[in-house]
């Protein structure tokens, strides 16, 4: 498959109270993004075990995107604060396992950033196109159904 046709499949999780609010808000304004993302709804970007990252991962999803309310805006006080911290320190694993860690993208959008959360999806995607399908820790036994066709 060629490079430039080949398009990364990417797991995105994302909090309910506000980047799942402005992913809504980007479709109701019709404001285009890759379609190559999928839509994991999660209570909090603090609650997301790294463990699910690695499991995507391991699954074969090129790229994965956590994205939760701003820091201080978080409706669970300070649970973006915890997904922050789990997020340093998977960077760490990922780099020992020996993952790119830019495969796994961490931002920042609130409810009202429609624009921001499509320009995110597409500075994702377009990164993880760049580094290209990810071979590296995939088990080739069972992907994730409806995300590698």
């Amino acid at each position: 498959m060629e490079k430039d046709l080949w398009e990364p499949k990417i797991l995105a999780f994302l909090c309910t109270w506000c980047s799942y609010a402005g992913a809504d808000l980007a479709g109701t304004s019709r404001i285009q993004y890759p379609p190559n993302v999928r839509v994991i709804r999660v209570p909090c970007s603090g609650r997301i075990n790294p463990l699910f990252i690695l499991k995507a991962l391991q699954q074969g999803v090129d790229g994965v995107l956590v994205s939760g309310c701003h820091p201080g805006d978080c409706h669970y006080q300070i649970g973006n604060y915890i997904g922050r911290r789990k997020s340093s320190s998977l960077k760490r694993f990922l780099d020992y396992l020996g993952i790119d860690e830019g495969r796994v993208q961490f931002s920042w959008v609130s409810a009202a950033e429609g624009a921001k959360f499509a320009q995110v999806v597409k500075e994702v995607s377009d990164k993880i196109r760049n580094l290209g399908p990810s071979k590296k820790f995939v088990n080739r036994i069972g992907p994730i159904k409806g995300v590698r066709e």
